[in-house]
């Protein structure tokens, strides 16, 4: 028998269990060793160089799992996506005699990445700002101390212009006298009632949250979230939204169940100077909704003097865009804000790549002061687009983009959550 195929090695697996199918994984794997279906993300050990990029973004934690296995019998990506709950450690009678440990391969540098294949999920910081203030996580779910907490619907509300099958809604959660701290940027998972097609509970998702960090109504232990109704997949196949359907058709005084918070890295800062840099498109307005507010409700208190706000906003249409009303009504000596729509009938696509080359001047003005901080949140596919032309404004601007993109990420100065 050739050694190599008794060998040990150390399988890279993610916990079904307190996962929140939040994509980070996926994508921020440098080696595309993550997927996923439509229950589960998992790990190809034939592709997984344990480079440990995936470990630090995860917000749960789930993504750092590991088994020692001999190589013939590693866990297969079919194998895993079955999976509820990750096998038990094999006794140390199951394994055959050890062979040399596996040597963990360093992550690629935004430098390398960009010289061979320009990747976005690369640049992304995976800590918070210096002033961020302190985010509590995983308060509540399946392997922590309180399994879920129940929260009362107190509103739900359209944010959208167009009809039911695509409509975006605001919904207001109230806990009631249980505590459950949260930030600007975190996320909270929603368990759908029920069961899958294979009889088996549903896992939680994961919605940012959309309010201040003193509650959608301040002083109230509330918050919001923006929830579009999912009636096709990314590729454009028919598909039933689970979660996102029981959202948006849920009635004020119903219950739901809820796990979280997560996230410490996608935070805001707080110091007074502190500029903001917001791109999103759809419901990726939520994390950039939630930090305007609080900014807002600090201006009109008077305790925070300085700072800028730029967003740059995109939808298909004009229709499609949640809280286009409530945007207009923001002053506009608080906020720089630039609409695309890349669908509006008679006129050119425009991205939010293309409003951020126009305003270059503007911006690389931003970047170029060290306490500016930048957030990206959409759908996957404008990550690529929004960093390049990212890179094209800090080089007009006279910046070198290697050394610029490293202090950023090393700085917690540019953030990323798209899925």
């Amino acid at each position: 028998m050739d050694m190599a195929d008794n060998a040990i090695i150390r399988q890279h697996l993610i916990d079904p269990e307190i996962c929140i199918r939040c994509n980070t994984c996926e994508a921020t794997c440098p080696v595309g060793a993550v997927t996923h279906d439509s229950r589960n993300y998992v790990v190809d050990a034939e592709r997984c160089n344990a480079c440990m990029a995936c470990i630090p973004p995860c917000p749960t934690g789930a993504i750092d799992n590991w088994r020692d296995v001999p190589r013939p019998a590693a866990y297969s990506v079919a194998a895993q996506l079955t999976w509820d709950e990750l096998p038990a450690q094999l006794d140390a009678a199951q394994l055959p005699a050890p062979a040399a440990p596996q040597q963990p391969q360093q992550a690629p540098t935004p430098q390398a990445a960009d010289t061979a294949e320009f990747r976005a999920a690369t640049f992304g910081s995976v800590v918070p700002p210096w002033s961020a203030a302190h985010a509590y996580t995983n308060l509540y779910g399946p392997k922590s101390a309180r399994k879920s907490l129940v929260a009362t619907v107190t509103g739900n509300v359209r944010v959208t212009e167009v009809g039911r099958d695509y409509d975006t809604h605001h919904i207001v959660l109230d806990f009631g006298a249980t505590p459950l701290p949260v930030l600007e940027g975190q996320s909270i998972g929603i368990i759908p009632p029920g069961v899958d097609e294979a009889g088996r509970p549903h896992h939680p998702r994961q919605y940012s949250v959309a309010s201040a960090r003193n509650g959608e109504r301040p002083g109230y232990n509330n918050l919001s979230l923006t929830i579009k109704r999912v009636l096709e997949d990314h590729q454009g196949r028919p598909v039933r939204g689970v979660a996102s359907n029981y959202m948006c058709d849920l009635q004020v005084g119903d219950k739901v169940e809820v796990t979280g918070p997560f996230g410490a890295s996608f935070l805001m800062p707080n110091h007074p100077r502190s500029n903001i840099v917001m791109i999103c498109t759809g419901t990726g307005s939520a994390p950039m909704r939630a930090m305007t507010e609080w900014r807002r409700r600090l201006r009109r208190s008077g305790k925070f003097d300085g700072g800028r706000l730029m967003l740059f906003f995109g939808a298909r249409t004009q229709a499609e865009l949640p809280y286009f009303g409530p945007l207009q009504s923001l002053p506009k000596d608080f906020i720089d804000i630039h609409l695309a729509f890349s669908r509006t009938p008679g006129s050119p696509k425009r991205y939010v790549q293309d409003l951020m080359r126009e305003r270059a001047a503007d911006l690389g003005q931003l970047l170029r002061d060290d306490n500016t901080f930048i957030y990206v949140c959409g759908l996957k596919a404008m990550e690529d687009g929004v960093l390049l032309a990212l890179r094209d404004v800090v080089v007009q601007s006279g910046m070198a983009w290697e050394a610029t993109a490293a202090a950023w990420k090393e700085q917690g100065r540019l953030h990323l959550e798209t899925y």
